[in-house]
């Protein structure tokens, strides 16, 4: 694999952005021999950062390089701040620079496919409702898409009693969302978009969750569990006692790209 750390200018946020990314690499291993096990254009997996961490977070806590080699993968891992992968009410509109920009902008610099059937997205707490929300925005370019310890509803950070995450967090969320009000059957209340794409019969992506029962974003996982699994292609898998931490997510991600429908292969 080649790891490549790449800066560049976001047109829609008005400044520098950062990014890592690992891309297969064809190795000639004997002389006038090269390796047949990666193709082009490579399939993708946008592998999306918490609230606290950034782009460089899946590179120093988990083997993530070493886990997509075994499946010929890119994984594109961007920087987007307390964002939320969101528009923000009050701040830069991240999920047009994340949904609309970016992949313009890999597509250009990497041989990474364009096709719905060879596009993922995962991520961890605040980037699994990242992952989750591309997904669910977009269903027409994401085959299967995946959240580890998901913020999947950001209500709770809302209210005058916010009960998860810390001050900044809750801080930023109230910038993004504003109030429960405005955040309620908007574009970001992602239960309620893909409750408007079940009623329309839209092709949806394939959904992965997992959680353990210790972490503080369990019950939120729970709810959109029992409201959603019957009526889309959802696997949900609880981890007894296990919490918000990388040692759970650098394990689960192996089972992300196990999973991931990946040159066909059913999820």
């Amino acid at each position: 694999m080649a790891f490549i750390q790449i800066e560049f200018f976001s047109e829609t946020l008005g400044l520098d952005s950062s990014a890592y990314v690992i891309v297969p690499q064809r190795l000639r291993r004997k002389a006038g021999h090269v390796s047949a096990s990666y193709r082009r254009p490579y399939p993708l997996l946008y592998l999306l950062h918490g609230g606290s961490d950034n782009h460089a977070s899946w590179m120093r806590n988990s083997a993530i390089e070493r886990y997509a080699e075994q499946y010929g993968i890119a994984v594109v891992m961007p920087a987007v701040q307390y964002s939320f992968y969101s528009d923000q009410k009050s701040g830069f509109d991240y999920f047009t620079f994340l949904a609309e920009e970016l992949p313009e902008i890999m597509r250009d610099f990497f041989p990474v496919s364009d096709r719905r059937e060879d596009t993922f997205a995962a991520g961890l707490s605040m980037g699994g409702y990242g992952a989750f929300k591309l997904g669910i925005r977009h269903p027409e370019r994401f085959a299967a898409v995946a959240s580890l310890s998901g913020s999947l509803d950001q209500r709770s950070r809302l209210g005058p009693d916010p009960g998860i995450g810390n001050r900044i967090m809750v801080e930023m969320a109230k910038l993004t969302f504003g109030s429960v009000e405005e955040y309620d059957r908007s574009p970001n209340d992602l239960a309620w978009v893909l409750e408007q794409h079940l009623d329309s019969g839209a092709e949806l992506p394939a959904f992965y969750m997992a959680c353990g029962t210790a972490d503080h974003n369990y019950a939120i996982n729970e709810a959109f569990y029992n409201r959603f699994h019957d009526r889309i292609d959802l696997v949900y898998e609880r981890a007894p006692d296990r919490g918000h931490d990388w040692g759970f997510w650098d394990e689960y991600i192996r089972r992300v790209l196990a999973w991931l429908p990946i040159g066909g292969r059913e999820a």
